[in-house]
């Protein structure tokens, strides 16, 4: 009798496993654990202007606290200004460097922040050596101004980290951040930008790399130093143009678009001059909206390229509305 009890519950048993063994055929093995690739793809786009190249370079992004740095505009409108474009306060900001191939030329417009902002930039070298184009390749340096996230990537490992490179920055910012006797003229908060631009035009200098310029210069064919005063005394646009074709890189005419297109009054704690610079910002995106200007903007989102139209489509010209480029292969392959 045991013995054939124990028969029936070995057929049972083989019976309910080959019923079962479908579904056990669906419950997977346990997974190996994949890695995650935290890091993004070089940071590069390119395009053609006329028979220029150009080739847009990310030095990072930093988050900055726009509550607490923008100025003549309320909270309330403020917190608004951030919110239709889905953005807290706390905005990772992009920095942008933008490098010109003329094809006689190969000039790099800023050099982001270097070793200055921390973990926050300072990855303009790998990226320019991702898109073709290492430092020692580049021979022209302009500056839009001298600030940390402008100037600081001059020095790498202490060293000038353009070393056939010509550095050229308007006169009026290297006699005012340069002179250590201005330090007075400034706010409290950005007095540590005296130290550390000493600290990044260094070795430029004892390289016998610097030169200036005064006024609306032409520095090569095609490429025109437009001075824009305000955030800096010698804040400067360049004017690229090439076979008819137009571009305008303001440096920091924009620290968040998300406000100061809409609200174009609106100043930073960075200004040297606000008012100044509002003037500035106003004039500039009204001629850039009249003449249809391709934009290269230091601090919108990355790539920074774009056209400023107004904010309101049927004509209204109470403020101004930022449209990126479409991404394009053309010319390029």
């Amino acid at each position: 009798m045991m013995k054939r009890v124990n028969k029936v519950k070995v057929a049972a048993v083989f019976m309910l496993a080959t019923a079962l063994s479908p579904a056990l055929a669906l419950v997977p093995a346990a997974a190996t654990p994949v890695a995650q690739q935290k890091h993004q793809a070089p940071g590069f786009y390119r395009m053609m202007l006329g028979k220029f190249e150009i080739t847009a370079v990310s030095d990072g992004t930093v988050t900055i606290p726009l509550d607490k740095l923008l100025l003549d505009i309320t909270p309330a409108m403020l917190k608004q200004r951030l919110a239709d474009e889905d953005m807290s306060a706390n905005v990772e900001t992009s920095i942008n460097a933008y490098v010109i191939n003329t094809g006689s030329n190969l000039i790099l417009v800023d050099t982001g922040s270097g070793p200055l902002f921390g973990n926050n930039g300072g990855r303009l070298l790998e990226n320019l050596r991702a898109a073709g184009y290492p430092a020692e390749k580049i021979d022209t340096v302009l500056l839009t101004h001298i600030h940390a996230d402008h100037s600081g990537g001059l020095v790498h490992n202490g060293q000038y980290a353009f070393p056939n490179a010509t550095v050229w920055v308007n006169q009026r910012d290297v006699d005012f951040w340069l002179n250590p006797r201005n330090i007075g003229q400034v706010r409290e908060s950005e007095k540590h930008t005296f130290a550390e631009s000493a600290s990044s035009f260094r070795p430029v200098i004892a390289a016998g790399k610097l030169k200036t310029f005064t006024g609306q210069t032409q520095l090569f064919p095609g490429i025109n130093a437009i001075p824009a005063p305000g955030h800096t005394p010698g804040h400067t646009l360049y004017m690229i143009e090439s076979a008819g074709q137009k571009l305008l890189i303001w440096g920091d005419t924009i620290h968040s678009s998300a406000v100061q297109f809409p609200d174009p009054d609106t100043t930073i704690t960075y200004d040297w001059d606000k008012t100044q610079a509002a003037k500035s910002r106003k004039a500039i995106l009204e001629e850039a909206v009249k003449n249809d200007y391709l934009i290269a903007a230091d601090h919108i989102a990355f790539p920074g390229l774009g056209h400023v139209k107004y904010r309101d489509r049927t004509g209204d010209r109470r403020g101004y509305r930022w449209v990126p480029v479409n991404y394009s292969l053309a010319g390029l392959e």
